[in-house]
């Protein structure tokens, strides 16, 4: 059965250099940075890490950094991006390691496995006794998604597209709630929970406005632009669209939560 599971997670292609570059770029740079308010210590296990863009980011700021990911494929670009770190292809499932790690990152993975619950109790497994696990999963209820079912695009905020099941391979969507809940029935010890990014466009959509947005100064409606010294406006939209989504957690593209034993 671990076999097949593996195997199927080897099918899905998508990655966080490949699709959507220019969003996913951005919200990884976020992603980190809320991870790095809250880690523990100076190791961290990487669950999973795909192509390790966000392992390197999180390499430059912890000195012991463990990546797993269970596609051989995707895992390959990590170890170029990496050479000199450790990594395991493996299912974190049938994950052997007896070393125990101040963090465990755990980022975009709950909405992939087959039993959550399970996977949650394996995470935390790998903690030290005051060691934390960061838990991120996309948000069905996230402000873009509300509005796709209100133009009729969705129709609910759990539906998944199928985008999400045939080039991400998601099973299921969360909302801060639901979170919370898988998290209790692992028996775990929810601290904190919080957004990443507010997400006024699906994915593509803000990809293509990163990429093709009328960002340079030029009286195109940024307010102040022009009465003060040039900015990197697709950068300072991208840093408010993340203070703003620590206001509004129900409305982020990402909900996090961390979780000790």
């Amino acid at each position: 059965m671990q076999s097949e599971e593996k195997a199927r997670q080897e099918t899905y292609v998508w990655s966080r250099t490949k699709f959507h570059s220019e969003y996913n770029a951005y919200l990884a740079q976020f992603k980190v940075e809320s991870c790095l308010e809250n880690i523990r210590g100076d190791s961290l296990l990487d669950l999973a890490c795909g192509d390790g863009l966000m392992t390197e980011m999180f390499a430059q700021r912890v000195s012991r950094v463990v990546g797993v990911d269970a596609n051989g494929k995707i895992l390959a670009d990590a170890k170029k991006r990496l050479p000199d770190a450790e990594f395991h292809e493996s299912l974190v499932e049938d994950l052997d390691l007896t070393e125990k790690f101040d963090t465990v990152t755990m980022l975009d993975l709950l909405e992939h496995v087959v039993d959550p619950i399970a996977l949650l109790k394996k995470a935390a497994s790998f903690l030290k006794d005051d060691g934390v696990l960061i838990i991120h999963v996309p948000n069905a209820q996230a402000i873009n998604r509300r509005l796709a079912v209100l133009m009729g695009t969705l129709e609910s905020c759990e539906e998944l597209s199928p985008f999400d099941i045939q080039i991400a391979g998601h099973r299921r969507s969360y909302s801060l709630p639901t979170l919370q809940l898988d998290i209790k029935k692992a028996g775990l010890k929810c601290e904190s929970t919080g957004g990443i990014f507010y997400k006024i466009l699906s994915t593509p959509q803000m990809d293509w406005f990163l990429k093709n947005g009328p960002w340079e100064e030029g009286g195109f409606g940024w307010g102040r632009v022009g009465a003060e010294k040039a900015k990197d406006w697709r950068a300072e939209f991208c840093r408010a669209s993340y203070e703003l989504g620590k206001q509004h957690p129900e409305d982020c593209n990402i909900i996090y939560a961390c979780v000790t034993r």
